[in-house]
């Protein structure tokens, strides 16, 4: 009985990570878009007319992927892959 309790655990907390990990893909997106949105506002208001909208696209999606790689090597040593 005790051991079924432990296996149903394991699970529930594998499907737990696996599903704050699938999270970050919205997350991601969101970022994205934020950033384009706000570098084309600083791109408007300046005149320049690509450069801030690129760059700060590109910086919010390398921030949520490292954020992402650090919380999937986190999860990754919770977990004991044979």
């Amino acid at each position: 009985m005790l051991a079924t309790h432990k296996i149903h655990h394991d699970q529930l907390s594998n499907v737990g990570a696996v599903l704050m990990l699938s999270g970050w893909g919205f997350i991601i997106v969101i970022v994205s878009f934020l950033f384009l949105y706000i570098g084309h506002l600083i791109d408007v208001m300046f005149g320049t007319t690509p450069n801030f909208m690129l760059g700060l696209s590109f910086l919010g999606i390398f921030l949520t992927v490292m954020r992402l790689y650090q919380e999937a090597c986190g999860k990754g040593k919770m977990f004991k892959f044979n």
